[in-house]
């Protein structure tokens, strides 16, 4: 199966081409064409497995050649900055050829940059919940003429409070339209809120992306920022590391970190969104035929990325979406062959290790023996096993929480217990 067969426009063609795709992945393969067909789509996918290909490419195939530009005809609703930010990203690869406009808009931050592109007519919002109430009740959004809706990560929405949000915007939305619910796990309200926003959805569900992740032998290095470059080169010395890809955050660490490698004497290249696609294409072949032995990559350049008996992946930087983190070290360990992925946590992306090792429901192993150990990181080993033995003793001993009463009646049980009989009764 590749993208030809699923019967999309040149132009869209085009931008996948350019971004190193040609296969679809299996959510992609199952949703686009539900969604050419104009049929509501109920997705249980976590992030990671294509789920934001799967509904842009037939927003962007359906919506271009339209009139009116001014008009917003598709809503993206998502919890985090992070998320909107990264699904704008995939409008502007897979949409550059088609002429569509889009906006990303996100609370905690000034709203003016926001509002004049808006201004300027967009067809395809990505937005917070927040963020987009503001701007409808300030009269700068309307949703009147809007033909698609997502929702995404419900599951999210529901833990972070925006359930109440989503129902306010429902209303704010046209009956007839086209509507897109993904979640990756479907709790009994989840549940209640995609039949009332569905009419006749066709499900698709595809393996939680965590399940790949248990055939890797994955590790962690605590290291502080300025030690980081010493230590890869430092790893990059073992021949068994025969094939790697590294990941940055940004364009800007990819190259900067490929020309210390160079400096060093280690062949990188660095692949992302500003390098021309000639440039992307002669790294790419180099990397895939195993004549370029390190890759440095950022996220949005990687997707394309299906390399055979890539041994080993280093996160650089911690992603700040853990799910990403899956689908990062997702790229070794193909095909029945042993992966490696390898992660450096400086001090300030130890929520990231945490919010990664609750997805996977795993303890990453900390490489603790290392030359480059700080006392910044002996610092961060010894908070993350100190934050270990609370939650064992957490686990071992509910004492409950101030706010469910638990707390009340053992503080309540203790004190009687502690009183001396015959003594204020």
């Amino acid at each position: 199966m590749t993208f030809e067969n699923l019967n999309l426009i040149e132009p869209i063609l085009k931008a996948l081409q350019e971004e190193g795709y040609s296969t679809p992945t299996p959510i992609q393969e199952k949703s686009i064409p539900i969604l050419l067909q104009g049929k509501d789509l109920l997705g249980c996918a976590q992030t990671g497995t294509g789920k934001t290909a799967a509904f842009s490419i037939p927003i962007l195939q359906k919506l271009y050649k339209t009139d009116n530009r001014k008009s917003i005809k598709a809503l993206i609703l998502t919890p985090t900055r992070e998320l909107a930010i990264q699904i704008g990203e995939s409008f502007s690869a897979y949409g550059k050829y088609t002429g569509l406009r889009h906006a990303v808009i996100f609370g905690g931050v000034g709203q003016k940059p926001q509002t004049d592109e808006l201004k300027r007519g967009v067809q395809i919002l990505v937005a917070t919940p927040g963020r987009l109430q503001d701007l409808v009740n300030q009269g700068f959004i309307n949703l009147k003429a809007l033909e698609f809706f997502v929702l995404d990560e419900a599951d999210r929405m529901l833990d972070m409070g925006f359930i109440h949000d989503i129902r306010r915007i429902l209303k704010l939305l046209p009956a007839k339209r086209q509507t897109l619910f993904f979640s990756a796990t479907m709790p009994p309200e989840i549940e209640t809120l995609a039949n009332s926003m569905l009419t006749h959805p066709e499900k698709v569900e595809v393996p939680p992306a965590s399940s790949t992740v248990d055939t890797i032998s994955q590790s962690v290095y605590f290291v502080e920022k300025k030690e980081k470059k010493d230590l890869l080169i430092h790893l990059l010395k073992n021949p068994a590391i025969k094939s790697v890809l590294i990941f940055t955050r940004t364009k800007y660490g990819a190259d900067k970190l490929a020309r210390t490698l160079s400096k060093s004497g280690i062949r990188a290249e660095a692949i992302h969104g500003n390098k021309s696609q000639n440039a992307r294409q002669r790294a790419l072949t180099g990397f895939k035929n195993h004549e370029l032995r390190v890759l440095i990559a950022t996220d949005i350049a990687a997707r394309g990325i299906d390399v055979d008996q890539l041994s080993h992946v280093i996160n650089y930087e911690l992603p700040n979406i853990p799910e990403t983190y899956v689908h990062r070290i997702g790229r070794t360990g193909r095909a029945g062959h042993d992966g490696i992925a390898l992660s450096f946590c400086e001090s300030e992306e130890l929520p990231y290790l945490k919010d990664i090792q609750k997805l996977i429901g795993k303890s990453i192993p900390v490489i603790k023996e290392h030359p480059f150990v700080t006392a910044d990181g002996l610092k961060a080993q010894k908070i993350k096993t100190e934050e270990i033995k609370a939650k064992t003793k957490e686990n071992k001993i509910y004492r409950g929480s101030r706010t469910n009463g638990d707390f009340w009646r053992r503080k309540k049980q203790t004190s009687q217990n502690n009183t001396p009989k015959g003594v204020g009764r």
